[in-house]
């Protein structure tokens, strides 16, 4: 499989009553094949449903959208775009970040969650300074992640998404 450059090809989630971003470090094919987190094994729509103890919003765009703004979420990925091979991370070259500020102005988001170390490590080398504020970790909910996922350490680390609110 060889690198390709992609464009992020989805618009943030969010709304003006968003409080809480939430970013992954750009999609993987499936995901870009169907919405954010769309691989079959992603525990994210997972995660968040438990979080927020409600049911899994419908494997739909609108109801994953509906989902995240009735909880006050936003949703996006930190790049822009990148050459990458697949949806490993660790092959992410040239990366153009998203700009965070046009969005935070139009919102009411004070604190931003990273999705996993990578998105963690673009997010702070490329765009903690355009943003004015850092991001804080979350361990990913990536396939890849599957035996922390299984330690009550995910959930309790995920759970600070609702101290954000």
């Amino acid at each position: 499989m060889k690198s390709e450059l992609i464009i992020h090809p989805f618009e943030p989630i969010y709304n003006q009553d968003s409080r809480v971003l939430i970013l992954g470090s750009f999609p993987s094919p499936a995901s870009r094949a169907n919405y954010y987190y769309g691989h079959s094994q992603n525990r994210f729509w997972k995660t968040i449903s438990e979080i927020f103890n409600e049911p899994l919003p419908a494997p739909n765009r609108e109801s994953k959208r509906n989902f995240i703004l009735s909880h006050r979420l936003a949703l996006w990925d930190v790049l822009h775009s990148c050459e990458i091979t697949g949806a490993d991370d660790n092959t992410i070259r040239n990366p153009t970040p998203n700009k965070f500020r046009p969005l935070l102005a139009k919102s009411q988001i004070r604190t931003i969650f990273t999705n996993g170390k990578k998105a963690t490590e673009l997010f702070q080398k490329l765009c903690a300074e355009e943003a004015g504020q850092n991001s804080i970790y979350l361990p990913s909910t990536s396939p890849a992640n599957r035996a922390l996922q299984k330690k009550p350490e995910f959930m309790l680390a995920w759970k600070m998404v609702l101290v954000g609110q």
